[in-house]
């Protein structure tokens, strides 16, 4: 969602912000700005839309200043207007914010009251109007912020700056995520350490609750009491220069490519090459004994999840739940005691995800969960984390970490499979050759670029798709319409094959492309006569199968797009790529924008 960036130091402020910033355009943003101190005086540049515009502004009218704060604005409350767009402040202080104030209306009826004229309809220029009249009565900034912060419901991430206070600004955080940078001489805040990369390495990471004085020296932080609390400074992994496009048109073409690459590196953590063996690290928790297992995420990372759900299930044969994380706590279902939580995630943040891993805790459950941030805030409630290694993912639309997630989902379900005895020595060694064959098989399907653009012609027409899939391949069927909706803005929707003709069927005709998974194996037959209907009533028919499934339907689909062979464990994973490709294919020749679709954010950190 929003961006923060701070910085206290002796450099100018603006093109270390600006920079950040643009680190930071991959979680989703419509407007953009940066308040720095000049003369002791606070001075915003704000705009509309992109960061360029931002940049042109700055161009125009540069922001010298040595402290200051910048900001990239998915709107919530308020349209997405250059007088909407953060930071927002009086003369006294300047606020930026990633979140939502719940008690924004009640906070601003009773300061209006007070005198204070607000000038924007977003709940954010509550906190700035609520610290302002803090300092008005003589409190001092530090003591005007903690007075704030104790009357703020809702989800949050917070920066300060105050007029005639060069060496200061206040962080906090509450449900959203707030890193601090540790400079030379310099101090930073950051939405993530992806937006710190190349100013530092030295990171510590504010508890949900936690506040932070930040100098050029240092920071002290403290608890919602106003208690001190230690700072655990950490050397982040990522290095400055990690999120370059390497000649690549977009960032969501560079990760397609790098699949081959992420799936590797995943594996490689989790397979030991000598035993060729799938190795855990340590459990805190028996897997022999685990009751049940409740899978929760969100968007591709819960479609990840599906087929995870169908490999522990039938490798391992151990009941598994799977719950769209935003509805899983109002539902409220019963867990059994000493149940595993299996919480996938990208980011670490997602609001909804962790708000699951705090009602399964509650519920009794081990959490185990499948990250790609190690330092985030899953990770520190977790009692165990498996990472995928997929490094920063810029583009909004997740590709690479949702291989990797389904390499970790497919390792657990192994070694899963044999803790509990499921797996014969023999099948465990198959699956293990399918897993280290899948890089290759991966790097393979690049070769098959022609065909998808293809099919990728006949989609861009369309504006409706059915995308359709059985077994695990439901699950990819899934995510090939959310990819195709995410960038393409096509209308599409994924159905379990057998399920077309309770309904869906009645959409299509000559104008509705159909969209199969169906690689050759024991579901095919049921797949293939699902699709001979589809073909019978006009729909135009794009299949990704392998040879043997081609050879059967070359007559039937109007467009084959042949997948290299693949065990029917890893096949998912490799038909998973292929639609993502198809779906980047379509946003070529639609022209949209790839990697920041509109209204969509990158990491979710609000309900």
């Amino acid at each position: 969602m929003c961006g923060i960036v701070g910085v206290v130091g002796s450099r100018e402020a603006a093109p270390l912000l600006f920079d950040a910033l643009r680190r930071l355009e991959y979680r989703g943003y419509d407007s953009a700005g940066i308040a720095t101190l000049l003369n002791g005086h606070i001075e915003r540049r704000r705009a509309e839309g992109k960061l360029d515009r931002l940049g042109e502004v700055l161009e125009r009218r540069p922001l010298p200043g040595v402290t200051g704060i910048g900001h990239t604005r998915w709107a919530t409350h308020g349209a997405p207007t250059e007088g909407n767009a953060h930071p927002h402040g009086t003369d006294r202080v300047s606020v930026v914010h990633n979140g939502i104030i719940e008690n924004h209306a009640e906070l601003r009826a009773e300061l209006e009251e007070c005198g204070q004229v607000f000038s924007t309809e977003t709940d954010t220029e509550t906190v700035a109007q609520l610290v302002d009249l803090n300092l008005k009565l003589g409190m001092a900034p530090r003591e005007a912020a903690h007075a704030c912060l104790k009357r703020l419901n809702g989800a949050y991430a917070l920066a300060m700056i105050f007029a005639g206070q060069p060496e200061l600004m206040i962080g906090a955080r509450h449900g959203a995520p707030l890193a601090v940078g540790f400079g030379e001489d310099e101090m930073f805040l950051g939405s993530d350490s992806l937006a710190l990369a190349p100013l530092t390495r030295r990171i510590a990471y504010l508890r949900d609750g936690d506040w932070a004085v930040v100098s050029r020296s240092g920071a002290e932080m403290f608890d919602a009491a106003g208690e001190p609390v230690p700072c655990e400074i950490r050397q982040s992994a990522l290095p400055g220069g990690a999120i370059g496009k390497d000649g690549y048109r977009h960032y969501m073409e560079k990760e397609l490519h790098e699949h081959p690459l992420v799936i590797g590196q995943t594996l490689q953590r989790m397979i030991d090459p000598a035993t060729r063996r799938v190795v855990l690290p340590e459990l805190p928790f028996d897997l022999r004994t685990v009751p049940r297992i409740t899978v929760t995420a969100c968007g591709s990372a819960f479609y990840a999840g599906m087929i995870g759900r169908w490999w522990l299930e039938s490798e391992a044969r151990i009941p598994v739940d799977a719950d769209v994380a935003s509805e899983l706590r109002y539902r409220e279902p019963p867990l059994a005691q000493g149940g595993l939580g299996l919480l996938i995630s990208q980011s670490g943040e997602t609001a909804d995800t962790l708000a699951a891993l705090r009602s399964l805790r509650a519920g009794g459950q081990h959490v185990l969960s499948v990250l790609n941030v190690a330092e985030s805030t899953m990770a520190r409630e977790s009692d165990l984390v498996l990472d995928t290694v997929a490094g920063p993912e810029i583009c909004v639309a997740s590709t690479k970490a949702f291989t990797a997630q389904l390499s970790v989902l497919a390792c657990l379900a192994i070694a899963t499979g044999r803790a509990r005895g499921t797996l014969t020595e023999a099948r465990e060694e198959e699956l293990v050759q399918a897993l280290l064959d899948l890089p290759g098989r991966a790097a393979e399907l690049f070769a098959l670029q022609p065909a998808i653009r293809d099919a990728a012609a006949v989609v861009a027409e369309a504006r409706d798709v059915l995308y359709l899939g059985r077994g695990a391949h439901f699950p990819v069927a899934l995510e090939g319409a959310l990819k195709l909706k995410e960038i393409t803005y096509i209308h599409a929707e994924a159905y379990a094959a057998g399920e077309m003709k309770h309904g869906p069927i009645a959409l299509i005709d000559r104008t509705v492309p159909v969209v199969a998974s169906a690689p050759s194996g024991r579901l095919f037959d049921k797949t293939a006569s699902n699709l001979q209907e589809a073909r019978a009533r006009g729909g135009r028919l794009l299949l990704f199968t392998d040879p043997a499934g081609a050879a059967r339907m070359e007559r039937v689909a109007e467009q084959l797009i042949v997948l290299p062979e693949a065990h029917a464990f890893t096949a998912p994973i490799l038909h998973s790529i292929a639609v993502q490709m198809l779906a980047y294919e379509v946003a070529l020749l639609k022209g949209t924008d790839v990697d920041q679709p509109r209204n969509l954010a990158k990491s979710v950190t609000v309900e």
